[in-house]
């Protein structure tokens, strides 16, 4: 006879403590069986065998699963196809309920959709809580019901709704007995699914507080080391808890509980117009727009080889830690889509195999700021210009001779295009587009 379990099914959200979805499991009547699914559908569109965010998973789950075999418990982590992984999961339990939490993803949407109904035949129930965001869809609207597409007055609006309740923890820990019981499974290795093992070093989970503390004036400036926080890969896959994380900057510093709230706001605009996910503009007459799309030019870019030093620091960056700094995430994602005229999708689909803590809402949030083409955008005029940028945010050069020794020798290459000249084309061309 099979045994009647809950599943709890792990996405974004690798912690026991802290988890919406897995407090409600647990509380279920049902022992909770843990599972991860190495989705196939995602992971064999990656190119880069040697991909940091697999590896970050895989050293999230090995840590979440010697908590589960001090409980007693196992983590189940399969590598496949989920609607396989179901049918498996299904024959080998007799599944009462599924719990998750919330996705935003067009993706994540779907492959909902198809789990909830192959559970359904199978008499389950699939739930889904909130988890990665402090306010999500509707959660803050303007006073007509209809979503804010301006952050300003959407910021406004969530700090005035924002008490202890929404940032009090959900105590799991109370009801970890609750755990099905069985002994500790072998995680997959990362060669098994054809992966590499890097020898990444990621971010402390701990936050700085005195960093907080100091984040509004030192935020901006890529060469210290302790600017940022380098939360963003934590949150993106729920290793700390965003309630957590907002309770401790409320009380610290208003710019950072900021950044916070842009993450909810791109999420929201990403469930109210899951258009801009799949390659469309938020404003649709800048998809008009005749981009250059030069191949030689956006392979420079790529590699940190336009002659200008700012640029080819963020690139050669983020290419080589998965990591870029965030000021310097708009002035290289500026200088593609306004020096270069080269679609902001190109810059978008680059990042998103890059980045270490690579999210679609806030990733096509901010190529479409930097593009003109997002909600609450820079103004298609504004071009930022690198050398400005560099006096501004890192004038004694240290950003740029950590990443860019050479860029004083005569190897360094000459500026890909000239500044004024690539100012005057892209107002021409913006112009032109949005005259239509």
């Amino acid at each position: 006879m099979k045994v009647p379990v809950s599943i709890m099914w792990f996405r974004r959200d690798l912690r026991l403590h802290d988890n919406a979805a897995l407090y409600h499991a647990l509380r279920g009547g049902h022992p909770v069986l843990p599972i991860f699914i190495f989705d196939r559908n995602i992971l064999d569109k990656l190119e880069d065998k040697k991909d940091r965010r697999v590896n970050f998973i895989h050293a999230a789950l090995c840590e979440m699963q010697e908590q589960l075999a001090q409980l007693g418990s196992s983590l189940e982590v399969y590598y496949g196809y989920p609607e396989q992984v179901y049918r498996e999961l299904a024959e080998k339990y007799s599944i009462q309920k599924v719990f998750a939490n919330h996705d935003y993803e067009p993706y994540a949407l779907q492959r909902e959709n198809t789990i909830a109904a192959l559970l359904a035949a199978e008499g389950a129930v699939f739930s889904t809580y909130k988890d990665q965001v402090i306010f999500e869809k509707e959660e803050v609207l303007k006073d007509d019901g209809s979503p804010y597409t301006v952050f300003t007055p959407y910021s406004n609006k969530w700090k005035a709704k924002l008490t202890s309740f929404y940032l009090s923890s959900y105590p799991a820990e109370k009801y970890f007995g609750n755990f099905y019981q069985q002994p500790a499974e072998e995680i997959p290795s990362l060669e098994s699914m054809g992966f590499v093992p890097t020898a990444q070093v990621f971010p402390a989970k701990e936050l700085d507080e005195t960093l907080v503390r100091h984040y509004a004036e030192n935020r901006n400036f890529p060469s210290l080391e302790k600017g940022t926080s380098k939360m963003g890969v934590h949150l993106r896959f729920g290793t700390v808890s965003i309630r957590e994380l907002a309770r401790r900057a409320r009380g610290l510093s208003e710019a950072y509980l900021n950044e916070l709230i842009w993450r909810d706001f791109y999420h929201m605009i990403l469930w109210y117009f899951p258009q801009v996910g799949k390659g469309k503009s938020f404003k649709p007459q800048y998809d008009l727009i005749e981009w250059r799309n030069n191949e030689t030019e956006f392979k420079a870019w790529c590699e940190g080889r336009t002659g200008y030093p700012i640029v080819d620091a963020g690139m050669r960056e983020l290419n080589e830690t998965g990591y870029m700094h965030n000021r310097v995430r708009m002035i290289v994602a500026s200088f593609l889509t306004k020096h270069l005229l080269i679609d902001w999708r190109w810059g978008e689909a680059y990042f998103a195999e890059k980045l270490l803590d690579f999210d679609l809402a806030a990733n096509n949030g901010g190529w479409q700021w930097a593009s003109s083409s997002g909600c609450d955008a820079a103004p298609y005029f504004r071009v930022f210009n690198p050398a400005l940028q560099t006096e501004k945010f890192d004038k004694d050069l240290k950003y740029i001779k950590k990443w860019v020794p050479e860029f004083q020798e005569f190897s360094y290459p000459k500026p890909i295009v000239q500044h004024e000249l690539a100012r005057k084309r892209v107002l021409e061309t913006y112009a032109k587009a949005l005259k239509g």
